[in-house]
């Protein structure tokens, strides 16, 4: 089935359907990644986008059980060069194809992906429509430009939890408050006989993995929606706080940003992405649009503690700047741009980096991070 795509800026790409009749539309970024295309169709944070994947064949190892990062796909739609629609791998469970249409998600194919990365990379991210149903260019172009911008957008409420849960048997399980506002953390011993730490995670729209390396390093979660408040933080009985990954505009959560202040008077708090985002703007930093986002497993950081470089997955189309910061330290830059990766604050017990150490889909290279996150955490409650 003829489907067309065209961007804001008036440039278009013919391409086909692999989902059936569609029209839709949001901000076009490209991703580098050459795996990983489920956690990318599941990691919450690409809510309202629609996702060009440079590597040329997708869907060739199909759709398993043990790859999801959440419960459902989130982005509007996905656009590759040429979708594999018979998958081979003995943990696949179904094909591409058959998922995106179970989620109700638009596909497209037969895109020139190298045209269009090279568009977005120069003339930045933008606004983008997909349709079977109208294939006159100058309409859809026109439906683009009509579409709002990324940034001013509040995204967070679409893809977080209403109530708090823990991670049951790999899996989210509701959980309710206790007398007096307790939650139930999980109290069993890690590998080293240590109690965990009690650790409320804030889910802005948190990657799966995020939760497994927490619990693998030593804290016991409970994590609960946004709108969970500083004063119900200090009677739930955590002892830290973690803020998540998730989209959106940080700039606008400033109901977020103001609560986050009050959980760091009384709580050590770590972050990733939108979480390093959401503590930069509570620290009195800004926030900015960055052209094309960082949007991989392939991105360069590197740990100025160490002089080491990692290769980091990254999904993000803002970054914090450090004019404003006070009392904090750069642990991280990117290599590519130079843009800031971490920050550090011992006296204020912050830690926190843009990019996503729990590597779901990408390299192992910063899972260190984590062990970090607890040393720190640990020290400020010693």
């Amino acid at each position: 089935m003829k489907a067309l795509l065209a961007l804001e800026n008036g440039f278009t790409l013919e391409g086909r359907s692999f989902t059936g009749t569609f029209e839709t539309g949001g901000e076009v970024i490209f991703n580098t990644g050459m795996t990983g295309y489920q956690e990318i169709l599941t990691d919450p944070s690409y809510y309202g986008q629609l996702v060009c994947l440079t590597y040329p064949l997708i869907g060739n190892y199909g759709i398993t059980a043990e790859d999801m990062e959440s419960d459902r796909i989130h982005m509007r739609a996905l656009l590759v060069k040429e979708c594999c629609k018979q998958p081979s791998n003995w943990r696949s469970i179904m094909s591409l194809p058959e998922f995106m249409m179970k989620n109700k998600v638009p596909g497209m194919e037969g895109l020139d992906t190298r045209a269009l990365t090279i568009v977005l990379r120069e003339h930045g991210a933008m606004r983008c429509m997909i349709s079977t149903k109208d294939l006159d260019k100058d309409s859809l172009v026109a439906k683009a430009r009509a579409l709002p911008t990324m940034e001013g957008q509040s995204l967070v409420q679409f893809v977080a939890p209403a109530t708090p849960y823990i991670w049951h048997k790999d899996a989210p399980k509701p959980v309710t408050a206790q007398a007096g506002g307790r939650l139930p953390f999980l109290s069993q011993e890690t590998a080293n006989g240590n109690r965990p730490i009690r650790l409320l995670v804030y889910d802005f729209g948190i990657k799966w993995n995020i939760i497994r390396e927490l619990i693998a390093a030593g804290f016991a979660p409970v994590m609960v929606p946004p709108s969970f408040t500083a004063e119900e933080a200090r009677k739930s009985g955590a002892e830290a706080v973690f803020l998540s990954n998730g989209p959106g505009d940080p700039a606008t959560l400033t109901d977020i940003v103001a609560n986050v202040r009050e959980l760091m008077k009384t709580f050590p708090i770590t972050g990733i992405c939108l979480g390093h985002q959401l503590l930069g703007l509570a620290m009195g930093a800004k926030t900015t649009k960055l052209k094309f986002g960082h949007h991989g497993c392939n991105h360069p950081v590197k740990d100025l503690a160490t002089g080491h470089i990692e290769i980091s997955s990254q999904n993000h189309g803002f970054c914090v700047l450090p004019e404003g910061l006070s009392d904090v330290e750069t642990t991280h830059i990117n290599l590519n741009d130079g843009t800031l990766e971490g920050i550090a604050s011992p006296s204020r017990r912050v830690m926190s980096v843009q990019y996503h150490p729990e590597a779901a889909a990408g390299p192992h290279d910063s899972h260190y991070l984590f062990a970090r996150f607890h040393e720190m955490i640990a020290k400020s409650l010693a």
